[in-house]
C-alpha cells in the first residue's frame, strides 16, 4: 500500500485524522496500539523532492492495508527513500510525516578515498515448511512464465538475516517460498552479500543451498574479500595473510600467487611470538637470513590467536617486511595493507553481538598509532559498507539478468540486512554514489577510479533493516546517544565518517519475509 504524498524538503505533511482508525488490538503485538490505513487517496499535489519516491508504510500480509505503530518508536518504520529520510514527528504521535535531506555526498567521497587502487554437491530435499519442491535446473534463477521480467534485484545479507550461527531463521524459509517458483527457480536476481570471509565461496554456496532448499551458485555469493580479485597489481607480490579457515585457498582464488600465513611466519621466527608461555621457544634459535622479504599484508578475516597476529603483523610493518631484523626508524608509508570485513560486531546464536574483524582492525590501528604516532593506511578496504563491494554485487546482478535473457534492465536494488552500520550505511552510501553519477554525468568507476565496470542501468539502492540480528528495535537508536553519553557510539570503521543520515534505513521490518513482501508490493509483483 502506498500513501501518495509529496512536499518540499523539510516540510511537514499532515495526514488527516479521517484517514486513520484504531485497528483491532489483535492486529499488533501486545501492549502496542496500531493505526490502520483504511482508505487510499492522494493527499497533495506533486512537488519536487530530493528523491522522487512515494512514502511506503510497512505492509501487513494483506495487500489492502498498511499499518504503523504509534508511540516514541513509531517514526522509524515510516522511513522513505534513501536520498531523504522520512520520519514521524518528534513527539512521536504518528500524526505527521516529515521529510528531511541527508548529507551523504561527502561520505561517498570519503568512502571512495578509503580504497587506494583497483586496476557455479548441493541439493538437499526441499523444505516442506517452505513449500520448495521440484528439481532445480543448472541455474537457480528464472522468471515465472506469467510474470514479467524483473526490473529489480535483491542484495541479501546472511548472518542475522537468513541464519543465526548454523540455524536458519524461519522467516528466511518463508521469504524464499515467495522468491522461488514452483520449479525451484528464483523469480528475481539475488546476490548474497556477506562480510564473512573465513570460508570458500563454493562452500558458502553449498551451505546456503542446504539451508534454503534450492541451489545457490558460487557466483551468487559475495564474501567480504571477493573484490580483492580486482587488485591485480598486488597478486604477484609476497603477501602475509591473516585470518582463519582456508586462508591460502582463498588467497589463491582471489589471484594472490605468493602468500605466507602468520603460522608460517611464526615457525620461521619463533622468538617473535612471546605472549603464550607454552609456545615460547625453550632455546634461542639461530636467526634466519634466507627468508624472502614480505611485500604486503592481506587481512581476510578475524584470526584465532589475536595476540600472535597483531604482534607479527606489526613486526612486518615496522621492519619493512623483514621481521628477523630491526630498523631504527619505522618506514612510512608502510607496506601496502589490504583488508576486508570492517564489521565491529556480528550476530550468531548468542543473545548479544560478537566481535567481528572490524574489532581486530581497530586493535591493529590503535597499536600502530600508539607505537609510531601515525595512522595505519589501507590500500583497499572491502566488504560492506564499501562502495566497491556494492559495485561488485551490482555487476553480478546484471550478469544474472543477462544469462536469463531478461531484456528489461535492473533499475532498482533492495539491500536487506541487520546491521545499521554495514548493511544500511553501505546501501545508502551506494545509493548516494548512484545519484552522484547520475547528476554529475560522471562515468561509473571502481572505488579507486581504475576499475571500470560495464554500463549499468541501476538507478537506486534501497536499504531494508530487519530485527533478527544486530539491530534491536527495543534498544537505543544507532544515531542517538546512549544514556549518560554526549554522542552516539559509532560502530563504523575509522575511514568511514559518521553520517547519521546514512544509518537511517529506507524501511524497517521484522524479518526478511516481511522485507520481501514489502518489495513485491512496491514493485506490483504477486506474492
Amino acid at each position: 500500500m502506498e500513501l501518495a504524498g509529496w512536499g518540499p524538503v523539510g516540510s511537514p505533511q499532515k495526514i488527516p485524522e479521517g484517514q486513520w482508525q484504531k485497528s483491532n488490538p489483535h492486529h499488533g503485538p501486545p501492549g502496542k496500539n496500531f493505526l490502520h490505513l483504511v482508505e487510499y487517496r492522494p493527499l497533495f499535489l506533486p512537488l519536487p523532492l530530493a528523491c522522487p519516491a512515494p512514502l511506503v508504510l510497512n505492509p501487513t500480509t494483506t495487500p489492502e492495508t498498511s499499518r504503523a505503530p504509534i508511540g516514541p518508536r513509531a517514526p522509524r518504520p515510516l522511513i522513505g527513500c534513501a536520498a531523504g529520510t522520512w520520519a514521524g514527528t518528534a513527539a512521536g504521535r504518528g500524526d505527521c510525516l516529515h521529510v528531511r535531506a541527508t548529507g551523504g555526498r561527502m561520505a561517498v567521497l570519503r568512502s571512495l578515498a578509503a580504497v587506494g587502487a583497483v586496476p557455479g554437491l548441493w541439493w538437499g530435499a526441499a523444505r516442506a515448511a517452505a513449500g520448495l519442491r521440484g528439481r532445480c535446473p543448472r541455474r537457480g534463477y528464472a522468471a515465472d512464465s506469467a510474470q514479467s521480467a524483473p526490473t529489480f534485484g535483491f542484495l541479501l545479507d546472511i548472518d542475522g538475516v537468513l541464519v543465526r550461527g548454523h540455524r536458519v531463521i524461519p522467516a528466511a524459509l518463508e521469504a524464499f517460498r515467495r522468491l522461488v517458483n514452483s520449479h525451484g527457480q528464483l523469480r528475481v536476481p539475488v546476490v548474497f552479500v556477506t562480510n564473512a570471509g573465513n570460508i570458500l565461496q563454493q562452500s558458502k554456496a553449498q551451505e546456503l543451498s542446504a539451508l534454503l532448499g534450492f541451489k545457490v551458485e558460487p557466483d551468487q555469493v559475495i564474501l567480504s574479500h571477493s573484490p580483492m580479485k580486482l587488485f591485480s597489481q598486488y597478486h604477484n607480490k609476497r603477501m602475509l595473510v591473516s585470518g582463519q579457515g582456508p586462508l591460502v585457498e582463498n588467497a589463491r582464488v582471489l589471484g594472490f600467487e605468493n602468500v605466507v600465513t602468520v603460522d608460517e611466519l611464526r615457525m620461521a621466527f619463533p622468538v617473535l611470538d612471546m605472549v603464550d608461555l607454552q609456545r615460547r621457544p625453550k632455546t634461542t634459535p639461530l636467526l634466519r637470513n634466507d627468508f624472502p622479504a614480505i611485500e604486503g599484508v592481506l587481512l581476510l578475516g578475524e584470526p584465532i590467536r589475536w595476540e600472535t597476529s597483531l604482534q607479527l603483523i606489526m613486526d612486518v610493518l615496522l621492519s619493512n617486511g623483514n621481521p628477523g631484523t630491526g630498523l631504527a626508524t619505522a618506514p612510512y608509508p608502510h607496506l601496502p595493507v589490504l583488508a576486508s570485513n570492517m564489521d565491529l560486531l556480528w550476530m550468531a546464536e548468542a543473545r548479544m553481538p560478537r566481535f567481528g574483524h572490524g574489532t581486530f582492525l581497530l586493535c591493529l590501528e590503535t597499536i600502530y598509532r600508539k607505537m609510531t604516532g601515525k595512522e595505519l593506511r589501507y590500500e583497499g578496504l572491502m566488504g560492506k559498507p564499501s562502495v566497491l563491494t556494492y559495485q561488485y554485487a551490482e555487476d553480478l546482478i546484471r550478469q544474472q539478468a543477462e544469462r536469463r535473457g531478461w531484456v528489461a534492465p535492473i533499475r532498482k536494488l533492495y539491500a536487506i540486512g541487520d546491521n545499521p552500520m554495514s548493511d544500511v550505511y553501505g546501501a545508502n552510501l551506494f545509493h548516494k554514489y548512484l545519484q552522484m553519477v547520475k547528476h554529475d554525468g560522471a562515468e561509473k568507476q571502481g572505488a579507486g577510479g581504475l576499475w571500470r565496470q560495464r554500463p549499468s542501468a541501476t538507478q537506486s539502492c534501497a536499504s531494508i533493516l530487519v530485527c533478527t540480528g544486530v539491530y534491536n528495535p527495543k534498544g537505543p537508536e544507532p544515531t542517538q546517544p546512549v544514556q549518560g553519553a554526549e554522542e552516539a557510539p559509532f560502530h563504523g570503521h575509522r575511514d568511514f565518517s559518521f553520517s547519521p543520515g546514512l544509518m537511517e534505513a529506507s524501511h524497517i521490518v521484522n524479518d526478511v519475509n516481511e522485507a520481501v513482501q514489502l518489495v513485491f508490493h512496491k514493485e506490483g509483483w504477486i506474492l
